[in-house]
């Protein structure tokens, strides 16, 4: 059964990074093209639950909807 994850892919001026939403622990993926970071964060989605079993999903809710905020923080 597959299971429908949401995937953040942020890029940089050296690449691209990409996470999944709705896992326990960590897991990034990093890669040259926005096709070389999903194959890569796909994979270690797969490793991480192979390690960590499925209880590394976070519970049965699935994340519905992702938003990106952008907010000024003084320093």
């Amino acid at each position: 059964m597959e299971r429908p994850l949401k995937i953040i892919v942020e890029k940089h001026s050296d690449g691209y990074v990409a996470y999944p939403l709705g896992l326990k622990g960590v897991v990034v993926g990093q890669g040259d093209s926005y096709e070389q970071v999903l194959a890569d964060v796909k994979s270690a989605i797969r490793f991480h639950i192979e390690t960590f079993g499925r209880d590394a999903l976070s519970g049965d809710e699935e994340v519905i909807e992702a938003f990106v905020a952008e907010a000024g923080i003084g320093l």
